[in-house]
């Protein structure tokens, strides 16, 4: 049994993760838990072994000097949690690290002993993914699950695919076996500019993770990086003819696959979100939530983009074969 001094009984927690490595394009998914750890100061109250999950040949520790003394900090992954305040409070049991070297189903197993024993209702595992995208369009994000009632509720598409995997899909999958509710959403990044970071990835996630949760995330300067992130690739690929005839087949190409009524649900989800933040309140009531009938909880049930509905998830917009180096490459969206 999992010990835990000095945490809170919580409110309606649910357990945000991301993983470096290979689920993880552009670092866009790991950035966004980052980023809701930072903004509203959580407070980390566990850690997993890093002996039982690393190869330190692989994630390799590093060195560091505070106040006049050398200290190693070595790969592992923190647990930390944050209160969303409001009208209506809950908190977030914020998982974030590296994806592991071994000994997978234990590191589950951990992760899910902690989410019992701290009556977490709903596991969210962000991951991003190399795909045929342009920049200069909205990310791409499939909210995917494997359990076919929580898509039905939660208006999300059932996972369909088969091939290799990583920690992000092994995850979801030992949530599901033990009857707890899991989600992952997945953002595409272009695969022609993978580099991290990608602030435009990251805003999209955290926008969809909003959408899904009925919570006001706070952006602080991400917008505006997001922002000037794009205008830098416009500059790099304006410099190169090949690059900049490549993004506006992709742009036709986006277009043309976008359904007729896009735009009009873009436009609606938006002013939801736009609401929210001008009202300050999480807005999880009303009639944007959706009954799980296999346990009586309601879930905040997201509108969805023509995209989302189009586009199969690890489809034609996901191509992991991009890069020949799966910690870069992400993977397709199985989960």
């Amino acid at each position: 049994m999992i010990e835990l001094e000095g945490v809170p009984e919580l409110i309606d927690p649910v357990m945000v993760a991301a993983f470096e490595g290979w689920n993880d394009a552009g670092d866009a998914a790991s950035t966004a838990v980052a980023h809701l750890d930072r903004e509203w100061k959580g407070e980390v109250f566990a850690a997993l072994d890093a002996e039982d999950y690393y190869d330190f040949q692989v994630n390799r520790p590093t060195v560091f000097t505070e106040g006049g003394t050398r200290k190693v900090q070595w790969p592992s992954t923190r647990l930390s949690v944050v209160r969303v305040k409001g009208e209506t409070p809950r908190d977030l049991v914020l998982v974030r690290g590296i994806e592991p070297s071994m000994r997978w189903r234990s590191f589950c197993n951990e992760i899910l002993g902690f989410a019992h024993e701290l009556g977490v209702e709903l596991v969210v595992i962000l991951g991003a993914l190399l795909g045929d995208t342009p920049h200069t369009r909205p990310v791409p994000v499939s909210g995917v699950t494997s359990d076919p009632a929580l898509a039905r509720t939660m208006d999300l598409e059932e996972t369909k695919y088969e091939g290799p995997t990583g920690i992000v899909g092994i995850l979801q999958e030992a949530c599901t076996h033990v009857g707890v509710p899991a989600v992952s959403l997945w953002a595409a990044v272009p695969h022609y500019v993978s580099q991290p970071p990608n602030p435009k990835a990251t805003l999209a996630l955290l926008n969809r993770l909003e959408d899904l949760l009925g919570v006001r995330v706070p952006l602080g300067e991400l917008t505006e990086d997001a922002r000037a992130w794009q205008l830098g690739v416009d500059q790099l690929a304006s410099e190169d003819s090949e690059v900049a005839e490549y993004v506006q087949s992709l742009e036709e190409a986006r277009d043309t696959a976008e359904l007729p009524e896009a735009s009009g649900e873009a436009i609606a989800r938006e002013f939801e979100r736009y609401l929210r933040r001008r009202d300050g309140e999480p807005g999880r009531g009303g009639q944007n939530r959706a009954t799980d009938g296999g346990t009586g909880r309601t879930w905040p049930k997201p509108p969805r983009s023509g995209h989302d509905r189009d586009q199969e998830p690890g489809g034609d917009d996901s191509d992991p074969g991009e890069s020949s180096d799966p910690g870069e490459s992400g993977e397709s969206s199985e989960d």
